[in-house]
């Protein structure tokens, strides 16, 4: 095996050691295999396994009924978030690109969960608003367009109830959090709001994943 790299006295997984705490933690059922495997004409931006796993535990750690996601890619991620609904529960989720909500429409019905998963296709700016009746919302999970992330977080803060989860993706902004540009300043303002309602957190993964308690 690979030996750990080291920085500042600490050692570091090797990729041996996660593709060891993959297997063992959070391995792929054939659902959750076909959505991984992105089509070669869709991008592989999808979770990566312990934080598609993350996500799973997280609904069932609340006990999540209602769910909402923006950014739905082909499911990967859905199937982490419905795979953990109890009876009756049900997740709304959000693609803007009709041929990937085609694509997650067909894994999540190849993983059993086409009833309890409902794939809403436009703007999340302008599908939201449609969801509302639904809420209010013990998660949400925002995987989605990077500028748009405060308007998510505030939409979130005002539909997701108290104790439920709010969740962001690519929390460090491919490394450009701190930039002066407008992805930057949504992303900031993302993690100041989340920070001032929620008891909150930025877990470390690759490209950083927030998680507040709606207080």
């Amino acid at each position: 095996m690979a030996d750990s790299s080291s920085r500042d006295g600490k050692r570091y997984a090797s990729s041996d050691i996660t593709d060891y705490v993959h297997r063992v933690h959070a391995a792929h059922d054939a659902g959750l295999a076909r959505a991984f495997a992105t089509p070669s004409d869709m991008p592989a931006i999808q979770l990566g396994q312990s934080e598609g796993r993350l996500l799973h535990l997280l609904v069932k750690l609340v006990g999540g009924k209602r769910l909402v996601e923006v950014g739905t890619l082909a499911g990967y991620s859905a199937i982490q978030l419905a795979s953990a609904l109890p009876a009756g529960g049900h997740l709304w989720t959000i693609e803007f690109e009709p041929k990937h909500a085609a694509v997650a429409t067909a894994n999540l019905a190849a993983a059993g969960l086409a009833d309890r998963v409902t794939v809403e296709v436009g703007a999340g700016v302008d599908v939201l608003p449609r969801l509302e009746a639904h809420g209010p919302f013990d998660v949400m999970f925002i995987d989605a367009d990077k500028e748009s992330y405060d308007r998510y977080g505030r939409w979130a803060l005002s539909h997701v109830r108290k104790g439920g989860l709010v969740i962001g993706d690519n929390a460090y902004f491919f490394g450009r959090l701190l930039e002066d540009s407008a992805g930057a300043r949504a992303m900031r303002a993302f993690h100041e709001a989340i920070a001032a309602a929620c008891d909150s957190v930025c877990v470390p993964t690759p490209d950083g994943l927030v998680i507040g308690i709606v207080k």
